[in-house]
């Protein structure tokens, strides 16, 4: 069974972060990693995880279209076992109040703390055992 993490973010210099940061464990077969740059291409990666267990999702708050705020209950809607983590430079109470009340699974300030994002992971990776 193949494990996925999504990471959804507009930025395109987050996506070489996150693979340097979980090379290690892409390579050992713990989890992929799938990246979108929208909230629209993210639901279209959610909707085709089928041949692989979605076992978690980052999403950045501002981006073009679909902000994370909006992306945040389609894909509970859609993946309601999927805990999704918002992410976001803006960490104030009221996005934050925002983000669980829509469901968010977690909440993230950045810039990027990876320790506490492979604490996530490893959280929801241990469910799945």
């Amino acid at each position: 069974m193949t494990l996925m993490v999504l990471v959804v973010d507009d930025e395109v210099d987050v996506e070489p972060l996150f693979r340097q940061r979980f090379r290690r464990d892409v390579r050992a077969g713990r989890f992929d990693l799938a990246f979108a740059r929208s909230g629209e291409e993210a639901l279209a990666v959610i909707e085709d995880a089928t041949e692989v267990t979605l076992v978690l999702i980052f999403t950045d708050v501002n981006m073009p279209g679909m902000s994370g705020l909006e992306l945040l209950p389609r894909a509970r809607a859609a993946r309601p076992d999927v805990p999704v983590i918002i992410v976001t430079a803006y960490g104030d109470a009221a996005t934050e109040h925002d983000a669980f009340d829509k469901g968010a699974a977690g909440f993230l300030v950045k810039p990027i703390d990876f320790a506490l994002v492979a604490q996530e992971i490893d959280k929801s990776l241990e469910v799945l055992r």
